[in-house]
């Protein structure tokens, strides 16, 4: 079954399963309480649930897919992979979906995977770690087609279990949760925690909104519009990069929200292009008119992301 499926299906299906590991070997790092941050810079860290979940990420693509183009935050490593961190398993139901008909036959010199393994490290150093997100976008041309999105500090209500891991496909749909509408009659936008100035808050402003949820980390901005806790994701900066939104995009759009610049064009994720989301971040919750907000961000505004 797992050989007859289309590469992007097998794709997806095997990353779900990456991006759960990952997100375990996140929560072990924590506790053992060994983070070994890196200051990469003004509000930047790297730890070592960074480098090891990257690690367990590309060397499980790696394995199925050789020939894959991989991006990815951290920089590589050459050091060993313990066998227990390479995945090798698929998701079942992932790999009983069908694709539309242009995504059947997608070549791998057409796909892109975009990683970032720990989105929010600012946040999981300070022990915010309902922040965190692994996130696995994949790519295909220059769009962001499918995206995995894993929460290691997700808690089950039922089981009480940590980790949830939820994935989509645009033209096909999303998987591993149930979306839930923002509620009516108020609008929530959520934004940076960590990374504001004048800019940022002269956008939030021009949108009159009835509350801000500042968090770390896009991967949770995006959970927060697909959870129905956020009408809008509004980042007036160039301060996040194409592994930050490639998998909340293409999660969010599957599930008919938009994701897109300031100036409300989507971004590319062809592998030449630069990393940096030089024009900012709006995203909205399915059933949210974007037009409506990109209309009220000022010109002025506008202007300096470019």
């Amino acid at each position: 079954m797992a050989q007859s499926a289309a590469l992007l299906t097998r794709l997806v299906a095997s990353t779900v399963p990456i991006a759960t590991k990952a997100g375990q070997i996140v929560r072990d790092v924590m506790s053992r309480g060994e983070l070994n941050i890196v200051d990469k810079g003004k509000n930047d860290f790297q730890t070592e649930a960074d480098r090891s979940a990257q690690r367990c990420i590309i060397s499980s693509l790696n394995k199925q897919f050789p020939e894959i183009t991989i991006i990815s935050e951290e920089e590589k490593s050459n050091c060993e992979v313990p066998s227990d961190w390479i995945i090798t398993d698929m998701d079942q139901e992932v790999l009983n979906l069908s694709l539309p008909p242009h995504l059947e036959n997608v070549d791998l010199k057409d796909l892109c995977v975009w990683v970032d393994p720990l989105d929010g490290t600012a946040e999981y150093t300070q022990g915010l770690v309902e922040h965190v997100t692994v996130l696995v976008g994949i790519a295909v041309g220059d769009k962001a087609i499918g995206g995995v999105i894993h929460q290691p500090y997700f808690k089950n209500p039922d089981t009480g279990s940590w980790g949830r891991t939820i994935w989509g496909i645009e033209g096909v749909g999303v998987g591993g949760f149930t979306p839930t509408p923002p509620p009516k009659g108020k609008r929530i936008i959520t934004t940076t925690r960590s990374h504001s100035d004048s800019t940022v808050e002269a956008a939030l402003n021009a949108l009159e909104p009835d509350e801000i949820l500042k968090v770390g980390g896009a991967g949770h901005k995006v959970m927060l519009l697909l959870d129905g806790k956020a009408h809008a994701y509004v980042f007036a900066s160039g301060g996040s990069k194409k592994w930050d939104t490639c998998a909340p995009e293409a999660v969010l759009h599957a599930v008919g929200g938009t994701l897109t610049d300031m100036h409300g064009d989507r971004y590319s994720y062809n592998p030449k292009i630069s990393y940096p989301n030089k024009r900012g971040v709006l995203a909205t919750a399915p059933g949210e008119q974007h037009s409506w907000y990109l209309t009220r961000i000022p010109d002025d505004i506008k202007q300096r992301l470019v």
